[in-house]
């Protein structure tokens, strides 16, 4: 019979992922800084970039604290998250709109690694690794002040701004439509799309 894993084992996979994670972050913020319009989103995400280069060297730290070797095992989840956000760039947004896009895309990616270093924190804690999850903290610390920042940038004007272009024009066209023909109109769309589907 095979032998069963231990919660060390647990916490070593976790922390490879988390790491590949945050290799895979290094690579796709600066494409995500490029591409926002708000010169304070751009600062914010490149200054995330900075932190997360910080918080791969924090990680190797860690690794060593737990007596294993500083590898990664690729981490699906937020490769996933960061090929939604590629998605959302490479479409014909407004300014506003596209910079809402990418705050949504880059908060996506900071709750799934603040759930991460949650859980790494506590199984740390619960070996007695105290070194090492005094290390994690510190990212955690890092993820969600990131988090808080993009919270405000959001709510200090981008969605804002966003929200006043999404019905711009909106009214004149309505008014020369015949009563109930966008009704009819959108579930006409909406069964043609569906019999595509079958």
């Amino acid at each position: 019979m095979a032998e069963m894993g231990t919660l060390h084992e647990a916490f070593v996979e976790e922390l490879r992922d988390t790491y590949d994670a945050e290799k895979q972050l290094t690579k796709a913020l600066p494409k995500m800084a490029k591409a926002a319009n708000s010169p304070e989103l751009k600062e914010a995400i490149e200054s995330h970039l900075e932190e997360t280069r910080n918080q791969v060297q924090r990680l190797e730290q860690v690794f060593a604290a737990v007596e294993e070797k500083a590898r990664g095992k690729h981490c699906e989840g937020i490769a996933g998250i960061i090929e939604e956000g590629q998605a959302v760039m490479q479409e014909d947004y407004d300014e506003a709109t596209a910079d809402a896009l990418l705050i949504a895309a880059a908060q996506r990616a900071e709750h799934y690694e603040m759930a991460a270093y949650g859980t790494l924190i506590a199984w740390a804690r619960a070996m007695g690794h105290d070194d090492a999850a005094d290390l994690l903290q510190e990212t955690l610390d890092e993820e969600k002040a990131a988090d808080e920042k993009l919270n405000e940038l959001a709510e200090g004007g981008i969605n804002e701004q966003a929200a006043q272009g999404a019905h711009e024009g909106e009214g004149d066209e309505e008014e020369e439509e015949p009563v109930g023909a966008g009704a009819r109109g959108s579930s006409s769309r909406r069964s043609s799309s569906s019999s595509r589907r079958r």
